[in-house]
């Protein structure tokens, strides 16, 4: 194989808040040693300062990647979000910049489910009450408003990734399951699908929010999805904070038509540990409230390192973009003996075109070449004869349309 284009040990990666260690560990068993690691989040102005000079940017929930910054990392090549969440970062201004984002759909799915159930079974048995309670000197060694698990209707909206997860998990204690999405998915178990949110509300004893954050889930639940709810109901949200209104919730909570709530993710939250979380909510004794924790375990958080990490290697390596969340998606088997060239261009009429011409005046013998594009970028890798990979490079940046072109290897 042709030496990478870039020495290993000078493409800089930049991984913020603390990502599992296992991230540098896979990173530098694969040859990328020059890795900049902190465990805190940073401003604007220090996030810019920062990553200037870096060519891969790991961040968590709390750094915000917006288009500020984005136009002052000259030398950024991907960015990667070691979470499932990705609106922390102005997907779109990455993609027309020619950045790819990767982030990790799938690492921490059991956790959240694991919360989302555990969490289920305290609030249905009263024991934030009553341990809160017991917490300030009291004793209500009752069984007035406790409820076994087994037999209660679960209400899942949103059945994806987690939500299919939590499905099977709360059936094998003996829930019903319910669930509302969009689009039809396949059961797991014997759940089944309603066709419309409010029969989800009005049937379910507990309700657990499992949707990403669009404007079609800004504030859907509000006031009057909160009275569709059964009286002494469970709501339950470990997915996105813009999803719910707090105020109502707390309304529904205070005039106890809801038995109990429990919510990982707020609108809004504090930037660091050392800010004080404020909250309508931090008055109820039956409500659970936690920190933004629902995939934070050990366990996901070093799953997470590995697959983000591994894409970084993947896209550095090979240039795949596979599981990119706002990039076209392209992964070509290497070729031995072979230079490696990847055009990221506006999706403008000609490109290709262009590029085909140029290698057809030239004469350039082109391996193999693949190209997808979406609604504004389209992506071109292509494996070509080593002695013409420089050339080849020179005219691809002379192309009207060209976002960035480079050789791989």
């Amino acid at each position: 194989m042709s030496q990478l284009s870039l020495d290993k040990s000078k493409i800089r990666f930049v991984l913020l808040e603390g990502i599992h260690r296992n991230a540098v560990d896979v990173l530098n068993s694969n040859g990328y040693t020059n890795i900049d690691y902190l465990r805190t989040a940073l401003d604007e102005k220090t996030l810019i300062e920062k990553i200037r000079n870096a060519h891969f940017v790991g961040i968590r929930s709390r750094t915000e990647i917006n288009k500020r910054v984005l136009q002052a990392a000259d030398k950024l090549i991907a960015i990667g979000c070691f979470c499932i969440g990705t609106n922390q970062v102005d997907l779109r201004a990455a993609m027309l910049k020619g950045i790819p984002v990767f982030n990790a759909p799938y690492s921490n799915t059991r956790s959240v489910a694991e919360l989302v159930l555990a969490e289920a079974i305290l609030l249905l048995r009263g024991i934030p009450e009553k341990n809160a309670l017991v917490h300030r000197g009291g004793w209500s060694k009752s069984a007035e408003g406790s409820f076994e698990t087994r037999g209660k209707t679960l209400g899942i909206v949103g059945y994806g990734n987690i939500g299919s997860q939590l499905s099977v998990l709360a059936e094998a204690l003996g829930m019903y399951v319910i669930y509302h999405d969009v689009i039809t998915k396949m059961p797991m178990g014997n759940a089944r699908q309603l066709g419309t949110l409010d029969d989800l509300l009005a049937q379910a004893d507990v309700v657990t929010l499992h949707v990403p954050e669009t404007a079609s889930t800004e504030g859907m639940m509000g006031a009057e999805r909160f009275a569709r709810m059964k009286r002494d109901s469970i709501f339950i949200n470990a997915a996105r904070g813009s999803c719910v209104d707090i105020d109502a919730l707390a309304a529904a909570l205070e005039s106890k038509h809801l038995g109990g709530a429990s919510i990982d993710v707020f609108p809004k939250e504090p930037k660091t540990n050392d800010e004080e979380f404020l909250s309508p909510l931090r008055r109820f004794d039956n409500v659970i409230l936690t920190p933004h924790i629902g995939g934070s375990t050990l366990e996901a958080q070093a799953n997470i390192g590995l697959e983000v990490a591994e894409k970084f290697i993947r896209y550095s390596d090979t240039g795949a973009t596979l599981s990119a969340v706002n990039f076209p998606e392209v992964e070509v088997p290497l070729l031995a003996g072979k230079h490696r060239l990847l055009h990221i261009h506006k999706n403008i009429p000609g490109v290709l075109s262009a590029i085909n011409r140029i290698f057809a005046e030239h004469g350039f013998n082109v391996s193999a070449q693949s190209l997808m594009t979406n609604d504004a970028v389209g992506y071109l890798v292509m494996d070509v004869d080593a002695d013409y990979s420089t050339v080849a490079l020179h005219q691809l940046q002379e192309i009207d349309g060209t976002i960035s072109a480079r050789v791989l290897y």
